[in-house]
C-alpha cells in the first residue's frame, strides 16, 4: 500500500473505462481518506480488528455501485478525503502542543499552593503558641475578675432583696397613714397593689421575703376585712337584711325615708371597697371545694361583698339543717330546698334592683344563688350516703331535688354552667343508684299498669276527635312514663350519664314489647278480638312516638354523643357510624324495628284470620254456574248473586269491626293487605277456575264493580285500582265479539311486541301479562261459530 503522503498528492484522473487494473488502483489510494470519512465507532473498532478492506469495500459500492456513470464521483471523494486528512492532523498537532503547556501551568499551580500551605501552618503554630503564653498570664486575672463580678452580683440581689422589703414598708407605712386619716379607699387600692406584688413574686425562690410579704398582706387584709365588714354589716342591719318575710310585706326598716338615699349610697360605696379586697382574700383564703368525685365545674369563690351577705343565711342554713334539730329530718329534703327557694325569692327584688347596678359597673356578675346553691350541695353530699340504699327515702329525695332544680332554673333563672345538684346526683355510687330505683319503680309501674283493669281502654274512647290512635291507657301510661324519665335526666351535666338512661329507657321500651308480646299470644286465637286490636295499638303508637322523639332536638344531640362514644369505642361498623352520623338512622331505631316487625307480624294475622272466614264464604260463589247464566239482554234488572252474599256480608261485618278497633292507620294497611289478597283469590280460584258465557260475565261484573268494590269505596276514592286483576280479567271477559276477535288475533300475530302492548292499553289492560289475557280470552263462551 502506498504512503499516505502519496495518496494525498495522487491528482484525480477521470476515469471512464472499468478496467480490473483501475479499481484495484482507486482502491489502494482512497483507504484511509475512507477510514476517516466513515469516522463511526462501528468502523473505527472494526478497523481495527482488520475488517477494514471490507468497510472500504461497502463504502465504493455505495458510493459506486453499478452505475459506471458514478465513477465520475470518486475525484470529488478523493478531495474530500485529503480535507479531512488535513483537518485531522492539524488537530493532532494544536493537542500535542497544547497539552504540555496545559501540565506545566498545573504542575506551577500545584507547587504554589503547597508554599502557602507550609506558611499558613506556620502562622497556626505561632499563634497557638501566642494564646497558649496569653491565657497562661491572663489566668490569675480571670479568677480575680470572677470572684469580683460573683460579688456584685450577691450585692445586687441583695439590693434588690432590700427593695422589695423597702417597697412593702412603704405600702405598709402607706396603708397605716391612709386609715390614720381615715381614707379607707386608698388604703384598699394601696392592699390592691400588694396583693398583685405577691402574686408576681410566687415565682421567687426567696422563701423569706415571700412569707414576709404574705404576713403583711394578711395582716393589713384583716384589719381592713374586718372595719369594712363592721360598716357594711352595720348597714345592713339597717337595712333589715337578711329579709325572711317575702317581698309584699317586706319593711326596708328607714324610719326616715329622707335617709334611705344616704344608706344606699354608703351601701354601694363599701360594697365597691370590699371588691377591692377580693384579690388579697382569694389569695389568703383557700376555697372550700366538694370532693373531686362530684366533678363539679371550676368556678371562681364568690366576691368578699356577697360572702357577708351570705353569712346570716348560712348560720341560719346551718342551724337549722344540722345537728340535732328537729328541722333536720334525713327524709324531709323539701324542708331545706324549699327555704332555699325562698330565700331567693325574698331577696331577688333587692339583689336586682340595689346590687346588680354596682355589679354592672364593675364588670361583675350577681353570683347570690350560687352562694346558696353550695349550702345545698354540701347538704346533699352528707345525707345521701345515709339513704342511698333505702329506695323510697332515695327516690324522694331525687324526686324533690328535680323539682328543686326545675324552679331554680325555670323561675330564678340559675345559669346551666354552675355547679348544680345534678352534678350530686352524677356522682358513680349516687347515680348507678338512680338508674336501679328508676328502673325498679318503672317495671313495678308496668306490671301495675298491664294488671288494671283499665289496661286496653282508651281513656278518650268517647272523643272521637281525640281518640284517632286509639291508645290503651297502658301504652299511654308507657310512654309518659319515658317521657318523665326524660323530663328527669335531660338536666345532667354529661353526655356520658343522659346515654346510660338513654339505655334504660331503650331497656324498658323492649321489656315493655316483649310484655306486649306474651299479652298476644294469649290472645292468638281470637285475633279478631278487642283486647288483640288494643295490644296491636299499643305497639302502633310506641312507635310512632318513638319516630316522633327520633327527631326531637334533644335525642338528636345524644345521637351525636352516642356516635363519638361508638368511633372511640370501635363498637359499630363503619356502615353503621355512617347513619347514625348522616342522620340516616336514629337511637331508636333498633326498637322501633322490633316493633314495626310485631305489628306486621299480629296485623298479618288478622288478615288471615279474615280471609280464611272470606274463603270459606266463597265456596258457593266458586261454584256458580258461570256457564249458563242468562244474558243480561235476558234479564229485566241486574241483580247480586245469591252465592256472592256470604262473602260481601263478612267482609262488610269484618272492616266494620276492625274499623271501629283499630287505629285510622293501622286499618288502612289491614284492608289494603287484605284486599290484595283477595284480588288474587278471586282472580285465580274464581275467575281463572271456570268458563264464562255472556250472562256469566256480565254476572261476574256487576258482582264486582257494584258490589264487591263499593264495599271499600268508605276507605278511599277509586278501589277499583286495588282489585286490578279481577278488574281487568272483567274487561277481557264482557269484551264485545269482534273486539275481543281482534284483540285475539293482535296478540296472535304480535307475540311480545309492542303493537300488542298497545293494544291491551287500548283496551284498559295495564296489570295482566299478554299470556294472562290469551288465557282468559280461551275462557270466554260466546265465540261465533265460524265453522272452524
Amino acid at each position: 500500500m502506498p504512503p499516505a503522503g502519496e495518496i494525498g498528492e495522487a491528482p484525480a484522473a477521470p476515469c471512464c473505462s472499468e478496467s480490473a487494473d483501475e479499481r484495484k488502483d482507486v482502491e489502494e489510494k482512497s483507504d484511509i481518506n475512507i477510514t476517516a470519512l466513515v469516522g463511526n465507532e462501528q468502523v473505527n473498532e472494526d478497523a481495527d480488528n482488520g475488517d477494514l478492506p471490507f468497510y472500504v469495500s461497502a463504502f465504493i459500492e455505495k458510493e459506486v455501485g453499478n452505475d459506471l456513470k458514478s465513477l465520475k464521483k470518486l475525484d470529488k471523494l478523493i478531495e474530500q478525503m485529503t480535507e479531512n486528512k488535513m483537518q485531522l492532523e492539524e488537530q493532532v498537532l494544536t493537542i500535542s502542543s497544547e497539552i504540555p503547556k496545559r501540565i506545566q501551568n498545573a504542575l506551577k499551580n500545584a507547587e504554589e499552593s503547597k508554599q502557602f500551605l507550609n506558611q499558613f501552618l506556620e502562622q497556626e503554630t505561632h499563634l497557638f503558641s501566642s494564646i497558649n503564653s496569653h491565657l497562661l498570664t491572663a489566668q490569675p486575672w480571670m479568677e480575680d475578675l470572677g470572684a469580683m463580678i460573683n460579688q456584685i452580683e450577691e450585692i445586687e440581689r441583695h439590693l434588690a432583696y432590700l427593695k422589695w422589703i423597702s417597697q412593702i414598708e412603704e405600702l405598709s407605712d402607706n396603708i397605716q397613714q391612709y386609715l390614720m386619716t381615715n381614707n379607707v379607699p386608698e388604703a384598699a387600692s394601696t392592699l390592691v397593689y400588694m396583693a398583685e406584688l405577691d402574686i408576681k413574686l410566687q415565682e421567687s425562690s426567696c422563701t423569706h421575703l415571700l412569707a414576709f410579704m404574705r404576713a403583711t398582706v394578711k395582716f393589713w387584709h384583716k384589719i381592713l376585712k374586718d372595719k369594712l365588714t363592721s360598716d357594711f354589716e352595720e348597714i345592713l342591719a339597717q337595712l333589715h337584711w337578711p329579709f325572711i318575710t317575702p317581698p309584699q310585706s317586706q319593711t326596708v326598716g328607714l324610719s326616715r325615708p329622707a335617709s334611705a338615699p344616704e344608706i344606699y349610697t354608703n351601701l354601694e360605696t363599701l360594697f365597691c371597697q370590699l371588691l377591692k379586697l377580693q384579690t388579697s382574700d382569694e389569695l389568703l383564703t383557700e376555697p372550700k371545694q366538694l370532693p373531686e368525685k362530684y366533678c363539679l365545674p371550676a368556678s371562681p369563690s364568690v366576691i368578699l361583698p356577697l360572702q357577708i351577705m351570705l353569712t346570716p343565711l348560712q348560720k341560719r342554713f346551718r342551724y337549722h339543717f344540722r345537728g340535732n334539730r328537729q328541722t333536720n329530718v334525713i327524709s324531709k329534703p323539701e324542708w331545706y330546698l324549699a327555704q332555699v327557694l325562698i330565700w331567693i325569692g325574698n331577696h331577688t327584688q333587692f339583689l336586682d334592683e340595689k346590687i346588680q347596678p354596682i355589679l354592672d359597673k364593675v364588670g361583675t356578675s350577681l353570683e347570690f344563688s350560687r352562694g346558696l346553691m353550695m349550702l345545698v350541695l354540701e347538704k346533699l353530699a352528707a345525707d345521701i350516703p345515709c339513704l342511698l340504699y333505702d329506695d323510697n327515702l332515695f327516690c324522694h329525695l331525687v324526686d324533690e331535688v328535680l323539682l328543686f332544680e326545675r324552679e331554680l332554673h325555670s323561675v330564678y333563672g340559675y345559669p346551666g354552667t354552675f355547679a348544680n345538684c345534678m352534678h350530686i346526683l352524677s356522682e358513680e355510687t349516687c347515680f348507678q343508684r338512680w338508674l336501679t330505683v328508676e328502673r325498679k319503680f318503672a317495671l313495678q309501674k308496668m306490671d301495675s299498669m298491664l294488671s288494671s283493669e283499665a289496661a286496653w281502654i282508651s281513656q278518650y274512647k268517647d272523643i272521637t276527635d281525640v281518640d284517632e290512635m286509639k291508645v290503651p291507657d297502658c301504652a299511654e301510661t308507657f310512654m309518659t312514663l319515658l317521657l318523665v324519665i326524660t323530663d328527669r335526666y335531660k338536666n345532667l351535666p354529661t353526655a356520658s350519664r343522659k346515654l346510660q338512661f338513654l339505655e334504660l329507657q331503650k331497656d324498658l321500651v323492649d321489656d315493655f314489647r316483649i310484655r306486649l308480646t306474651q299479652v298476644m299470644k294469649e290472645e292468638t286465637r281470637a285475633s279478631l278480638g278487642f283486647r288483640y286490636c288494643a295490644i296491636l295499638n299499643a305497639v302502633n303508637y310506641i312507635s310512632t312516638v318513638l319516630a316522633d322523639w327520633a327527631d326531637n332536638v334533644f335525642f338528636l344531640q345524644l345521637q351525636q354523643a352516642a356516635l363519638e362514644v361508638f368511633a372511640e369505642n370501635n363498637t359499630l361498623s363503619k356502615l353503621q357510624l355512617g347513619q347514625l352520623a348522616s342522620m340516616e338512622s336514629s337511637v331508636f331505631d333498633d326498637m322501633i324495628n322490633l316493633l314495626e316487625r310485631l305489628k306486621h307480624d299480629m296485623l298479618t294475622r288478622q288478615v288471615d284470620h279474615v280471609f280464611r272466614e272470606v274463603k270459606e264464604a266463597a265456596k258457593l260463589y266458586k261454584k256458580e254456574r258461570w256457564l249458563s247464566l242468562p244474558s243480561q239482554a235476558e234479564q229485566a234488572v241486574m241483580s247480586l248473586s245469591s252465592s256472592a252474599c256470604p262473602l260481601l256480608l263478612t267482609l262488610r261485618d269484618r272492616s266494620l269491626q276492625l274499623e271501629q278497633q283499630l287505629c285510622f292507620s293501622l286499618f288502612k294497611i289491614f284492608w289494603q293487605m287484605l284486599v290484595e289478597k283477595l284480588d288474587v283469590y278471586i282472580y285465580q280460584e274464581i275467575i281463572l277456575a271456570n268458563h264464562f258465557n255472556e250472562g256469566g260475565a256480565a254476572q261476574l261484573q256487576f258482582d264486582m264493580t257494584r258490589n264487591l268494590f263499593p264495599l271499600f269505596s268508605h276507605y278511599c276514592k277509586r278501589p277499583e285500582n286495588y282489585f286490578k286483576h279481577v278488574k281487568e280479567a272483567c274487561i277481557v271477559l264482557n269484551l264485545n265479539v269482534g273486539s275481543a276477535l281482534l284483540l285475539k288475533d293482535v296478540l296472535q300475530s304480535a307475540s311480545g311486541q309492542p303493537p300488542a302492548t298497545e293494544a291491551l292499553n287500548e283496551v284498559g289492560i295495564y296489570k295482566l301479562a299478554q299470556q294472562d289475557v290469551e288465557i282468559l280470552l280461551n275462557l270466554r263462551t260466546n265465540w261465533p261459530n265460524t265453522g272452524k
